[in-house]
C-alpha cells in the first residue's frame, strides 16, 4: 500500500466501513448485522414461495448430493436458506461472514426462481422473477465479496435494492 501523511491508504471498502464505524448510537456490525439479515430473510421467504408455487414443499432436512428432480433440489434451496438464516442467528455479528450468509440465501432464491420458472411453462413474468433473482444473488455476492466484506455500504444498498427488486418480480410472477 502506498503512504499518504505517514498513514496507509485505505481501499475503497476500509474507507466505507470506517464511515459507517463512526456513526454515532450504532455498533457498526450490528447494524450491518441487520441489514443482512433483512435481505437473507426475504431472500429465505423468495424460496419458499418459489417452491410452493411450483407445488414442491420438500422437507430440508433430506439432503441429495446431486439433485435432479425439482424436489430434491426445492429441498436444497430450502435447507441452504435454513442455514443461512440459521447461522445469521448462532453467530457474533460480523460484516463479512453475515454478507456470505445474505448471499447464500439469494443464491438459493435463485434455485428456487429456475424451479418455479420452469413450472407451468414459466412465461415473461416468471423469466423476469428468475432474471430478477439471479441480479438479486450477483449484487449479495458483490457485497459479501473481496471488495466489500459485507461492510460497504454502496454495494449493500445496491444488494438492497436488488432484493426488493426480486420480491416484486416474484410477486408480479405469482410466487408469494
Amino acid at each position: 500500500m502506498s503512504e499518504v501523511k505517514g498513514d496507509e491508504q485505505q481501499s475503497p471498502a476500509q474507507a466505507e466501513f470506517a464511515v459507517i464505524r463512526e456513526t454515532p448510537g450504532v455498533s457498526t456490525e450490528a447494524a450491518l448485522r441487520r441489514t443482512h439479515a433483512a435481505r437473507a430473510r426475504s431472500a429465505a421467504a423468495r424460496t419458499t414461495a418459489a417452491c410452493r408455487y411450483a407445488g414442491v414443499e420438500a422437507d430440508p432436512a433430506v439432503v441429495v448430493a446431486v439433485p435432479k428432480e425439482a424436489a430434491a433440489k426445492a429441498a436444497n434451496a430450502l435447507r441452504l436458506s435454513a442455514d443461512a438464516l440459521a447461522a445469521l442467528v448462532g453467530s457474533a455479528p460480523d460484516p463479512a461472514a453475515d454478507g456470505r450468509q445474505a448471499r447464500n440465501a439469494a443464491a438459493a432464491a435463485v434455485l428456487a426462481a429456475q424451479i418455479a420458472q420452469s413450472h407451468k411453462g414459466g412465461g415473461q413474468l416468471a423469466d423476469a422473477a428468475y432474471r430478477a433473482a439471479l441480479l438479486a444473488s450477483q449484487a449479495a455476492g458483490k457485497a459479501a465479496g473481496r471488495d466489500g466484506w459485507g461492510a460497504n455500504a454502496a454495494f449493500n444498498a445496491e444488494a438492497d435494492a436488488a432484493e426488493s427488486a426480486a420480491v416484486t418480480a416474484a410477486e408480479a410472477a405469482g410466487w408469494r
